[in-house]
């Protein structure tokens, strides 16, 4: 085993985050270390945290780090921004609103761009769960961009997805109606102390009587981050969803789908590196670029010629 992967497994925070990094770029010298990590991983819980913009998404995860850490739960946290149009970098820093937690020894702090993937999420997602898995963290909580109706790709890699809202957005129906009411196991009412809360769970509750079609009926809790109310019900509430899962033998048709997911995307990934990479094929893909601009040539009869040359 090389020593990188090693040191990992250790939970070493200055390898975890050197691996983090390499994936992030990209980096070659990152498979083989995540080949050797593969199989010390599957333990940890993945907590996906999506919702609008401005719910308060990283309040609630500070709240339940701290509160997983007094249960002597080691946790790892990714902060998915959008990225900088300029360095590819992410634009917010959520460490910055976590500071006293970045020196917990149990918790591990990476603030990640999107890097352009739609979904609310990056590519090296991914392999970063499965560094932080494969670190020892009991705990992986991933909080998406937090730009609302296409943030769907979450319930592909989470265990259990955490849904947002507060009172007082005027499109939080209509956003549950788009897409989240099918991929929420809890429904999380924040800012649960200012005015019109009750309708708001009044709201959902109504529309998951028209659309719930599962065994389990799902929960609603009603949180105040900024006055620490409801965290535990809410922990609770996940923990009881974990053990839904698994008793319902849904636990592992997840990991798979996660896989699954991550297969396809890896491949993805490999091609358009090849693509990119390969040079002679990158003049041929300048040379059809300007045949398409001239209209000598369609994209779809290009793309053809393309994948005809790497399939072959």
């Amino acid at each position: 085993m090389s020593m990188l992967a090693s040191q990992v497994i250790k939970g070493d925070i200055r390898s975890i985050a050197r691996l983090i990094s390499l994936v992030e770029n990209n980096d070659s010298t990152a498979i083989d270390p995540m080949k050797e990590l593969h199989r010390f991983t599957g333990k940890a819980h993945v907590i996906g945290v999506t919702g609008v913009m401005g719910s308060g998404k990283s309040s609630l995860i500070y709240e339940l780090a701290k509160t997983y850490r007094k249960q002597k739960k080691t946790v790892g946290i990714i902060a998915i921004d959008p990225s900088s149009p300029f360095s590819g970098g992410a634009l917010l820093g959520d460490r910055i609103r976590m500071t006293d937690l970045s020196t917990n020894k149990g918790v591990f702090i990476r603030s990640m761009g999107t890097r352009g993937m739609l979904g609310g999420l990056t590519a090296a997602v991914y392999d970063v769960i499965s560094i932080l898995d494969a670190a020892g963290k009991d705990i992986i909580l991933v909080e998406t961009v937090g730009i609302g109706q296409d943030e769907i790709d979450i319930a592909k890699i989470a265990d259990t997805t955490l849904v947002i809202l507060v009172p007082g957005l005027g499109d939080s129906v209509q956003m549950i109606k788009a897409g989240l009411m099918e991929i929420a196991d809890i429904f999380i009412v924040n800012k649960a102390d200012k005015p019109g809360a009750e309708q708001t769970v009044a709201e959902i509750e109504s529309l998951l009587d028209i659309c719930e079609k599962s065994v389990r009926q799902t929960p609603i809790i009603k949180t105040s981050a900024k006055k620490k109310q409801g965290i535990s019900d809410l922990i609770q509430e996940i923990q009881n969803h974990k053990e839904y899962l698994k008793t319902s033998k849904q636990y592992e048709m997840r990991k798979r789908k996660r896989y699954e997911t991550e297969l396809y995307e890896l491949i993805r990934k490999r091609l358009m590196n090849y693509i990119y990479d390969e040079t002679k094929l990158k003049d041929r893909i300048d040379n059809l670029i300007d045949q398409i601009t001239k209209k000598k040539l369609d994209p779809h009869t290009a793309a053809d010629e393309i994948l005809h040359k790497i399939l072959k």
